[in-house]
């Protein structure tokens, strides 16, 4: 049977990948107590690497919120794997975090993060509205565009 939230991203045409494994000593995600905090997600693609460059000088505004989206899809995969497969044990988003790879003085980073916001407020309703938090940051890893970072809360 296929579950609400699974109903939910087909509707959107959203499949979602099987999550990467890490690429350095930490893990996807740690379940504690009815908290699953996601590790930082980056603009990886089923064909590689995606939205590669600083925000303002080779992306633009629309291609860092994509980036986010593109994050956002990527943490709901690490998420269903935390949840065995079930995505409906979320109730809610709780925290975002946003890190913008950006050109000094970028001021924009809050309409970037809002890929990754509006993607969770489509695939989880009212659940999916969260605390949040936008960064700038000089360098991500593989100079990519955007990361993301979320606590869900988990039944």
């Amino acid at each position: 049977m296929t579950g609400k939230i699974d109903s939910r991203l087909k509707d959107l045409g959203i499949v979602l990948p099987t999550p990467p494994a890490p690429v350095a000593s930490y893990v996807p995600f740690v379940v504690s107590g009815n908290l699953v905090f996601i590790s930082g997600q980056v603009t990886i693609a089923a064909d590689g690497l995606k939205f590669v460059g600083t925000v303002g000088k080779e992306l633009t505004l629309e291609d860092g919120k994509a980036a986010a989206r593109l994050c956002a899809i990527n943490v709901l995969a690490q998420a269903k794997a935390a949840t065995g497969g079930d995505l409906d044990r979320i109730r809610r988003c709780v925290k975002v975090t946003a890190f913008v790879n950006a050109v000094p003085g970028f001021t924009q980073h809050p309409e970037v993060a809002n890929g990754a916001s509006d993607l969770f407020v489509e695939v989880l309703g009212d659940a999916g509205r969260h605390a949040r938090a936008a960064v700038g940051a000089g360098s991500l890893p593989r100079n990519v565009a955007v990361e993301v970072e979320a606590v869900f809360e988990i039944a």
